[in-house]
């Protein structure tokens, strides 16, 4: 009977593998379009793409966490990612649309804020899985993250579009709003961080439904959407920084007790001291028949 060869099996990756870093170069390509539309004058169209960055930021890491491909490189096109998106781009729409007024002034500015978020990714990168972190630390950031800081930067413009005040336009306020965004994300300031957050069982419907307003919100006003959210963000920071002051409260004062527990039991002490190892025999004397005699 004839006998057919199998197919050999194709070598490479398989797609699961490339969804993060596809999406990751998906924000990319978005923050860079944003620059795009600032050249063209196309304001709103700016600011959605880098909101769209930030939303596929998200997404990037999460997926590469649940189909368990994360690696090195992904993380090092990430933070590549980040910079452009949440450094380079929001300082450069914001440069266009208000502080080329300053020229001077306004491009320092954008180098200064583009720098805070290389020095913010960079150290986000040096601190991962820093075995001195005390396990409350790692529910927060440490400073405002560079998509945030983004989003942050361009909540003048968001608050503009819909008739708002020319206050939020004027080239002096852009200029301190983003100095000041810029210095909160090389802060040590404790912000939350979903990534390790637990939705109780009782809140999942909740939260559903929560998400289907929000995105009826985006669809039909986006602007007001967008600048609720980030004035609640700027409400949060306040609230991060003492639910981390507490909980670095209690973890401080929990090993002072047990410091407390171990310093007034002496037998627990005793417990864990390593037995005492027995003397040294001396050497015992070699047999009378094996002594070489004078």
């Amino acid at each position: 009977m004839r006998r057919y060869r199998r197919t050999p099996r194709l070598k490479g990756l398989s797609i699961n593998r490339l969804i993060p870093n596809m999406l990751t170069i998906l924000a990319l390509c978005a923050g860079l379009t944003g620059i795009r539309f600032a050249l063209l004058g196309q304001w709103h169209e700016a600011v959605a793409a880098i909101v769209i960055a930030a939303v596929l930021d998200g997404l990037d890491g999460r997926m590469a966490r649940l189909l368990k491909v994360t690696s090195k490189f992904g993380a090092e096109l990430d933070s590549l990612s980040d910079f452009l998106s949440f450094g380079v781009a929001p300082g450069m729409v914001l440069y266009m649309w208000s502080m080329n007024g300053l020229p001077g002034i306004g491009w320092a500015v954008v180098l200064f804020f583009a720098t805070c978020a290389a020095l913010r990714l960079a150290r986000f990168n040096t601190k991962l899985g820093d075995p001195d972190l005390p396990a409350y630390a790692y529910n927060y950031f440490s400073g405002v993250p560079a998509p945030a800081g983004a989003g942050l930067a361009l909540l003048p413009m968001a608050l503009s579009f819909d008739g708002g005040p020319a206050f939020f336009s004027s080239p002096g306020f852009v200029v301190v709003w983003t100095l000041l965004v810029g210095l909160a994300m090389v802060s040590t300031i404790p912000t939350f961080s979903g990534k390790k957050m637990r939705i109780p069982q009782s809140f999942v419907i909740p939260v559903l439904i929560v998400v289907g307003l929000l995105v009826a919100a985006l669809v039909n006003a986006p602007w007001q959407t967008l600048s609720v959210l980030g004035v609640l963000y700027l409400i949060a920071i306040p609230l991060s920084i003492r639910s981390y002051l507490r909980l670095k409260r209690e973890a401080e004062n929990l090993a002072e007790a047990h410091a407390a527990d171990m310093a007034a039991d002496p037998a627990t002490d005793v417990a864990h001291t390593p037995p005492a190892s027995p003397p040294a025999s001396p050497p015992a004397s070699p047999p009378a028949s094996l002594v070489e005699k004078p």
